[in-house]
C-alpha cells in the first residue's frame, strides 16, 4: 500500500502507407504475433497500439507532485495523463539541478504529502529518488520520436 508510480510509453501500428515503412513493419510483426484470425466487428485490423512500462517510482512523492502540477492540471486523482517528451526533458533537467545543488530541493522539486506518499523529507532517500528518476528518463527519452508517453499513479 502507498504510492506507486508507472510512465509507460506507446507506440501506433498501421498497415497504412502514410505512417511509414517502420510502423508498417511494427504492425505486421505484432499482427504475426496474435495471428491472422484477429477481427472487430465484421473486420479486420487494420491498427494497433504497443505500450511498455519504462519507468516505475516507489513513495517518490516529490516527482508525482511534478507530474501532478506539470502534467495534470494539479489535479491529483490516480488517473493517466499524457506526458511530452518536452515534459520528460524539463523534468529531467529540474532533477539534474536538484542533484547539483540540494539547496534547491524544496524550491524546484518540493515534496508532497499524501496517503501512504512516504517521508516529505530531503534525505538520502529523496535525493536517490532524483539520481534515479534521471537514470530512468535518460533512458526514455533515447526513444525514437514515435513514442507517446503516459504517466499513471495509485495510492
Amino acid at each position: 500500500m502507498g504510492l506507486d508510480q508507472w510512465l509507460y510509453a506507446k507506440k501506433y501500428a498501421s498497415d497504412s502507407e502514410f505512417l511509414g515503412a517502420e510502423r508498417k513493419a511494427l504492425y505486421r510483426k505484432l499482427k504475426d504475433a496474435i495471428g491472422d484470425d484477429a477481427k472487430y466487428q465484421g473486420g479486420f485490423l487494420k491498427s494497433m497500439s504497443v505500450e511498455m512500462e519504462v519507468a516505475y517510482w516507489r513513495k517518490a512523492n516529490a516527482i508525482h507532485a511534478w507530474f501532478v502540477e506539470n502534467c495534470q492540471g494539479g489535479e491529483d486523482d490516480c488517473r493517466t495523463s499524457h506526458v511530452t517528451r518536452e515534459q520528460l526533458e524539463n523534468l529531467m533537467n529540474v532533477c539534474k539541478e536538484v542533484r547539483d545543488d540540494h539547496d534547491k530541493a524544496d524550491d524546484l522539486l518540493p515534496t508532497r504529502s499524501g496517503f501512504f506518499f512516504g517521508s516529505t523529507d530531503y534525505d538520502e532517500y529523496y535525493f536517490t529518488d532524483i539520481k534515479n528518476t534521471i537514470k530512468q528518463l535518460k533512458k526514455v527519452l533515447a526513444l525514437d520520436n514515435t513514442w507517446e508517453f503516459y504517466y499513471a499513479s495509485s495510492w
